[in-house]
């Protein structure tokens, strides 16, 4: 058990207490960890949103509270000779978070609520690894209206990975990956209000033979790419001075690069 706090003094919202604790328990194959912690964020003007259209039109900030934090997970998880499993539960609550709306950042009322859970696999046969994930995420805010809970922007509920590798040291490897990003909630998007779920897929070779190790690596086979569903640019200039949509998904297309190595 490991418990420890952090206090801090700021100068705009005075003193600020921080406990953590933290459990693990490892009995035979089995391990358990949980943890809760609390914490803190001062308000700043260096922002996501910020960064998109610039600083000459923010209003100073004014009337601001600090965001508050509350966070708590448990993980489990069970290895026995080449397989490995674990699944982590997380949560988190976090209040008078800031946003930009109409060019001045405000605490938007409620709170922001996080709830998730993580499966992971792993198995090993000779040389071949297998790694598979899944991700539930279920991340929600109170509504503009105030009148219910609407999802946070490009959060997508469910992902997932799988990664298949075969490797024999100095001699060669072989692997595939797949990354599925489900549906995410846009705002300010003319184009769609719900991004579409896409596969990003890789693959990765080398051999070595000698000193030298020849490799090739492709990136994004199905040339994935956010344009084919809608332009980047906005049909006209927002309020903001923004010109563009929200980044939801991959945009450089199909990628391959080769190389060799040498070892002196």
């Amino acid at each position: 058990m490991s418990l420890s706090a952090r206090s801090d003094w700021h100068n705009e919202y005075g003193n600020q207490f921080s406990p953590r604790i933290s459990i693990l328990y490892n009995p035979d194959s089995w391990t358990f960890r949980g943890a809760y912690g609390k914490g803190f964020f001062a308000p700043s003007p260096f922002i996501e949103d910020i960064d998109e259209v610039g600083l000459s039109k923010l209003s100073p900030l004014n009337n601001l509270d600090e965001e508050r934090a509350e966070t708590a997970s448990v993980d489990v998880s069970y290895a026995v000779g080449s397989s490995e499993a674990s699944m982590t539960l997380f949560a988190s609550n976090i209040s008078q978070v800031t946003e930009l709306q109409e060019m001045q950042i405000v605490n938007t009322k409620g709170e922001t609520q996080i709830r998730g859970a993580e499966l992971l696999l792993r198995y090993k046969w000779q040389d071949i690894k297998f790694t598979g994930s899944y991700l539930y995420t279920d991340a929600t805010k109170v509504s503009e209206q105030g009148d219910g809970r609407e999802p946070l922007t490009l959060t997508p509920q469910h992902s997932a990975g799988m990664v298949v590798m075969w490797e024999e040291h100095g001699s060669h490897l072989l692997g595939f990956e797949a990354y599925y990003t489900g549906t995410q909630h846009l705002v300010n998007n003319p184009y769609l209000n719900k991004s579409k779920p896409y596969w990003h897929l890789g693959l990765l070779g080398q051999i070595t033979l000698g000193r030298f190790s020849w490799f090739v690596n492709a990136e994004n086979l199905l040339d994935i790419r956010q344009t084919k569903e809608h332009p980047l640019l906005l049909p006209e200039q927002a309020e903001s001075g923004r010109w563009t949509t929200d980044i939801w998904s991959r945009n450089d297309g199909f990628i391959v690069n080769a190389g060799v190595r040498f070892k002196f």
